[in-house]
Protein backbone atom coordinates (compact mmCIF):
# COMPACT_ATOMS: atom_id res chain seq x y z
CA UNK A 1 0.00 0.00 0.00
CA UNK A 2 3.05 2.23 0.37
CA UNK A 3 3.43 2.36 -3.40
CA UNK A 4 -0.17 3.53 -3.75
CA UNK A 5 0.46 6.32 -1.25
CA UNK A 6 3.58 7.40 -3.12
CA UNK A 7 1.70 7.48 -6.43
CA UNK A 8 -1.16 9.44 -4.87
CA UNK A 9 1.27 11.94 -3.34
CA UNK A 10 3.07 12.31 -6.69
CA UNK A 11 -0.15 12.94 -8.61
CA UNK A 12 -1.37 15.40 -5.99
CA UNK A 13 1.93 17.27 -6.08
CA UNK A 14 1.81 17.41 -9.87
CA UNK A 15 -1.73 18.80 -9.86
CA UNK A 16 -0.84 21.42 -7.24
CA UNK A 17 2.24 22.42 -9.24
CA UNK A 18 0.13 22.72 -12.40
CA UNK A 19 -2.32 24.98 -10.55
CA UNK A 20 0.41 27.13 -9.01
CA UNK A 21 2.39 27.44 -12.25
CA UNK A 22 -0.25 27.25 -15.04
CA UNK A 23 1.87 29.30 -17.47
CA UNK A 24 4.20 26.33 -17.96
CA UNK A 25 1.46 24.09 -19.35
Amino acid sequence: MILLLLITAGVTGYLIHALVYPEKY
